[in-house]
């Protein structure tokens, strides 16, 4: 290595073995990064060294993580080590990567390009409405099984013809016919779930040449995060994007990272294999070895590789630290799982009451959400703060969702799942039977469900009170409409919407004090739409503006990690999560608890070798959470549907090292502290402000002027106050309802 590169600024501070992933060029690259070895600093340094000392243009550069905190994370630290220019590269996980692709190849799918995204919920609702037009018993064929069959079909890239192909049974048959119409009904929708995003994104690149040759042409350096958690379609696409030097574009250059001791997600459809046979797959791949962990003490790595060296199909390695063994691990037997959640309140209270560790430091891990319900009882009755990772998350709440239900409609209103779920929101008359005729119609005359909204007059059996009532809802989304089309911004739509569709008064109007939760939440999400104009422009791709559109996907692909604590800032509070939402996370004091047979490793995996040792990496993965101070808890007894059960102590508990670990079995003297717990109240939120248009007084005939449409004339008048409306004929544009409230139209 010459004196310049030695001294470079940006191999400071990396050992050799990170040092030779940052440097590496040519032939494919896998890092394997153990656990807290520093693999975010390796990827980035290295993205940073293609930019600064190989010539690579940002633009160049395609990195993928899996949540988009760490693609944001990324960025920042790349930013930090290049500057500003770092801004325009891709980085993004792989459903973000491909709605960027998609929104620009769509069409050749035919889709638009300003088609919905389907979360689960969205996707499981028009499962069960495709299973009811095919008359499926539910409790027989319960939608969520057929969800999680096509699921695992898309992410084997089988579509529903090559699924139909590859039935073995009744049951699948079945599955294929539900998944044929899911999928016809998704395209009707102008559509794509979550899988679809991967599977789609690969099908352009197989089926067009010459777009995967534009991407491939493009993107020089791919590197991916989370090697080990990719599935077969994610494997596929990175294969389709790399490419070999055999059709005429030389390869990308791949650098991947990752650690098969910490291949947790193989319910999700990850498979291991990618990552163990990367080798196979690329045989000019160079591997570089991260042994050096800068997180935990020497003990609790001795404990951590003991447990996994028990896993057969794995790579050899061995984490080691220069931090010094530090304490023991602290082994504690709970007679109850009660007794448990007792000793671990009270060795919270004394650690923090000796000044060594606060409960902000302190994350308590359990196998099952179910878990953390007696932590939670009593904690809250010894008034120790706490906060449970994981529970209805944000994006999940009933009047969260109404409302993005509301702006999807707005953007794209061939989405009949979003229509249906809004259609009676608030109640305003339509009843299901209104809709089976609506439905008929639509069957008969082969048109969407929109159309049959629209000429809802023509069918004679809709009552006349829900034929109103579906003429209004369909006047006011008409409206609410042209906003989209006059590139009025995200926030103000959302005000406009949360008014006119009456949600707002309901709640505001509710003495519920529920209802009062649910307008901050609705609230809050004027707040996300704000924060999202309000991003620095360079943080939006080259291709990108500001649109209701572009809001709705990044709401769409925020990752299950929005509720996920950052960094070391957990607050005065104690964590408490499931282990496989624990991955990526640390903690100076880690309380693993409930480590039984049957409970970790959970009953479910107790038969299968491979599901025994996808467990013990999910032990490996709570283990090497703990910096500093790592407790081991297990119940004799523990209740299961009320009556007592008594399990073995976990098989992992054997395999970890009598020397590294301390037993106690009595609980510590704790404080009781009989505070109530301290729930502060939010700031009030901005409040939306869009230009509002003076012109109250409009009248027939007279000329406006309009920002996005240009001149036109008023040819309708209807409503008053804050639902007056002007419907006004701009020449080349055509007729426009305009809200007046909204419309930032001006008298000539």
């Amino acid at each position: 290595m010459s004196a310049m590169t030695s001294a470079d600024s940006l191999l400071e501070g990396l050992n050799p073995q990170q040092q030779a992933a940052v440097t590496h060029s040519g032939g494919p690259l896998l890092v394997v990064a153990g656990a807290g070895s520093g693999k975010t600093r390796v990827l980035t340094r290295r993205i940073a060294y293609l930019m600064a000392r190989r010539g690579a243009a940002p633009y160049e550069i395609l990195a993928i993580t899996f949540t988009n905190k760490a693609a944001g994370e990324m960025k920042e630290r790349v930013a930090e080590l290049v500057g500003p220019v770092a801004r325009s590269m891709w980085v993004s996980t792989f459903h973000s990567a491909c709605v960027r692709m998609l929104r620009q190849e769509a069409a050749r799918l035919g889709y638009s390009n300003s088609f919905s995204i389907y979360d689960q919920a969205d996707s499981l609702r028009l499962i069960s409405i495709v299973s009811k037009d095919l008359n499926l018993d539910s409790k027989r064929y319960p939608p969520r099984q057929f969800q999680a069959m096509i699921s695992n079909a898309k992410n084997e890239l089988l579509g529903p013809v090559d699924y139909q192909g590859a039935t073995q049974n009744q049951f699948e048959q079945v599955v294929a016919e539900v998944y044929a119409l899911y999928q016809r009904r998704l395209q009707q929708a102008n559509a794509m779930d979550f899988d679809d995003l991967i599977l789609k994104t690969v099908e352009v690149f197989q089926r067009f040449p010459e777009t995967k040759s534009r991407f491939r042409s493009r993107f020089r350096h791919v590197l991916v995060d989370e090697y080990q958690d990719t599935n077969h379609a994610q494997y596929q696409l990175i294969r389709e994007l790399v490419g070999t030097d055999e059709d005429g574009i030389p390869a990308a250059e791949l650098c991947v990272v990752g650690d098969a001791d910490q291949s947790i997600y193989g319910f999700r459809g990850a498979t291991i294999r990618n990552i163990m046979q990367f080798e196979l797959d690329y045989p000019k791949a160079k591997t570089v070895l991260l042994e050096q962990n800068y997180r935990s003490t020497q003990n609790i790595l001795n404990a951590a590789n003991a447990v996994i060296t028990q896993n057969e199909s794995r790579k050899e390695k061995n984490l080691w630290s220069d931090a010094g063994s530090g304490a023991p691990l602290v082994g504690y037997v709970a007679e109850s799982e009660h007794d448990e959640a007792e000793f671990i309140k009270d060795e919270i209270r004394t650690l923090q009451n000796a000044g060594t560790s606060q409960p902000g430091d302190t994350a308590i891990f359990y196998r099952t959400n179910a878990q953390s319900r007696v932590f939670e009882e009593v904690f809250m009755r010894a008034g120790l703060p706490y906060k449970v990772v994981g529970g209805v998350r944000f994006y999940e709440r009933k009047e969260v969702k109404d409302l993005l239900a509301y702006l999807r409609v707005i953007a794209n209103h061939s989405d009949e799942v979003s229509l249906r779920r809004i259609i009676n929101v608030p109640k305003r008359g339509v009843g299901d039977r209104a809709l089976d005729y609506v439905d008929e119609f639509c069957n008969t005359n082969f048109i969407p469900f929109w159309q049959g909204l629209l000429r809802c007059n023509e069918i004679s059996d809709v009552p006349a009170r829900a034929a109103s009532a579906i003429h209004e809802f369909v006047t006011m989304i008409t409206a609410l409409e042209v906003l989209v089309e006059a590139k009025v911004r995200p926030s103000v739509i959302i005000e406009a919407a949360l008014e006119q569709s009456g949600l707002l008064a309901e709640l505001s109007g509710s003495t519920d004090p529920q209802d009062e939760v649910r307008v901050e939440n609705l609230q809050e999400l004027v707040a996300v739409s704000l924060e999202y104009e309000e991003r620095p422009f360079d943080a939006l791709g080259e291709d990108e503006e500001i649109s209701l559109q572009g809001f709705l996907e990044q709401v769409s692909l925020v990752a299950d990690a929005d509720e996920i604590p950052d960094g070391q800032d957990h607050g005065g509070v104690v964590t408490l999560m499931t282990l496989h939402t624990a991955k990526g996370l640390e903690f100076p004091t880690v309380f693993l608890t409930g480590l039984e047979d049957g409970i970790f490793p959970h009953s479910r995996t107790l038969g299968e070798a491979k599901d025994i040792e996808e467990e013990r990496r999910l032990a490996y993965v709570g283990l090497t959470r703990a910096e500093q101070r790592l407790y081991l808890t297990r119940a004799e007894s523990r209740s299961s549907w009320g009556a007592p059960s008594f399990n073995p102590a976990s098989r992992f508990l054997d395999e970890i090292p009598e020397d590294v670990i301390e037993w106690r079995n009595q609980s510590a003297s704790g404080f009781k502290i009989s505070t109530r717990r301290n729930f502060s109240a939010p700031a009030p939120l901005p409040r939306a402000t869009g230009k509002k248009s003076a012109a109250m007084d409009l009248a027939l005939g007279e000329r406006v002027s309009h920002d996005t449409f240009g001149l036109g004339t008023v040819v309708a008048l209807s409503g008053e106050g804050d639902r007056a409306e002007a419907t006004v004929n701009f020449g080349t544009y055509g007729e426009k309802r305009l809200l007046l409230r909204y419309a930032p139209v001006e008298k000539l």
